[in-house]
């Protein structure tokens, strides 16, 4: 599960990696969590273009008040499931989710610290996503997830579904089947970096929404 990602790069630099024409800076800063803003790479009208979005979709459970916030849901476990599979299947709610490294918690409970992810020789990298328009929060997105790799396996047995520059047409463009291809596959070993910190997980100016959830 993925509840931390960073992009330190600026607005023109991921445009121009994506090979879009408008820079959009996301007003979440450099570390984006669940609840906060994103910025993500979709297609319009046989172009690419970057717009922020609220990263997770809402979720209302049965146990919470009326008058609670919604949960925003900002892992995808499985395509298939019906919370997914009608968006899946359609290009048009299919993203790219710029980053330059994501964090995962490693330690015992009450003092996790960040333990850090990126892909080799990439300062800038792309993670699958689906997007669609809310109630709640206007345009929102949600990455997806797959079992972890070698590298990942140490600190976790999930990791986010990473696309090489290679692959942004076929995530974007491609057949439900295309999208689940990349789903299921197994990321390189040797792509990943990992940097464990002594850096706390939780910081104490860190979003009270910053703990996500998944759905299968």
């Amino acid at each position: 599960m993925c509840n931390l990602y960073t992009v330190r790069k600026s607005a023109a630099e991921v445009a121009a990696h994506f090979g879009v024409a408008n820079p959009v800076q996301s007003n979440a800063g450099e570390e984006v969590y669940p609840g906060t803003p994103g910025v993500v790479v979709r297609e319009h009208e046989d172009a690419r273009v970057s717009q922020s979005m609220t990263w997770g979709f809402p979720l209302r459970l049965k146990s919470m008040s009326p008058t609670a916030k919604p949960k925003p849901v900002n892992n995808i476990a499985d395509l298939r499931k019906p919370m997914w599979i009608g968006l899946a299947r359609k290009p048009q709610w299919r993203c790219l989710i710029p980053l330059t490294g994501f964090a995962e918690a490693e330690g015992p409970k009450g003092s996790k610290t960040r333990t850090w992810f990126n892909v080799k020789d990439q300062p800038v990298f792309a993670w699958a996503g689906l997007w669609r328009v809310s109630d709640e929060w206007g345009p929102v997105y949600s990455g997806v997830m797959t079992d972890c790799n070698e590298a990942i396996r140490p600190i976790h047995d999930r990791m986010p579904v990473l696309l090489q520059p290679d692959e942004y047409d076929q995530w974007l463009n491609g057949s439900f089947d295309d999208a689940l291809a990349f789903q299921e596959r197994c990321y390189p070993d040797d792509l990943i970096e990992m940097t464990r910190t002594s850096e706390l997980w939780v910081k104490r100016k860190a979003p009270p929404s910053a703990e996500g959830l998944a759905l299968a």
